[in-house]
């Protein structure tokens, strides 16, 4: 999800929740503590040198009930950080909270839920650095004999 979605998607909700991947949800006196950007240029196992930017969405608890993000405030947070930090409307948002460690989710959005996507680490080289391709499974009984063939008790073998 872009900035561009999550600012229309806020502009038609009342409150806003964010849902884990165990179908848990993130306490609803959640802060949204950082909106920034995060560019990162690297290298892949293969040689080659690459570059990413995310906006980055810091969600925290506290033991704050009393204040609750609105969806329009938390628009104008975007906004702002749109303006000072110069981010792009079509940068990706990654969402990080707090788990044994702080994790990072991509965004999604389902009936009105913000949904926090896991992330995976990937080899981004795999034709460069020798890890070979999965074959792709088959059912055995979905084979079928070829034409032309031997069967068992018909005598050709």
């Amino acid at each position: 999800m872009t900035l561009l979605e999550i600012k229309s998607h806020l502009g038609k909700l009342n409150q806003i929740a964010f849902q884990l991947p165990n179908g848990g949800l993130v306490p609803s006196h959640f802060h949204v503590t950082e909106v920034g950007k995060v560019d990162k240029k690297f290298i892949d196992c293969g040689g080659t040198v690459r570059e990413e930017s995310v906006a980055n969405f810091q969600l925290w608890e506290a033991n704050d009930y009393d204040h609750r993000l609105h969806p329009e405030k938390l628009i104008s947070i975007i906004e702002l950080s749109e303006r000072v930090l110069g981010l792009d409307n079509n940068l990706e948002i990654e969402v990080e909270y707090q788990g044994e460690t702080i994790q990072k989710y991509n965004l999604d959005i389902i009936d009105g839920t913000f949904q926090l996507i896991s992330k995976f680490t990937d080899c981004l080289a795999k034709d460069n650095c020798g890890i070979p391709q999965e074959k792709p499974k088959q059912n055995l009984k979905e084979l079928t004999t070829p034409v032309n063939t031997c069967t068992p008790g018909s005598g050709c073998c």
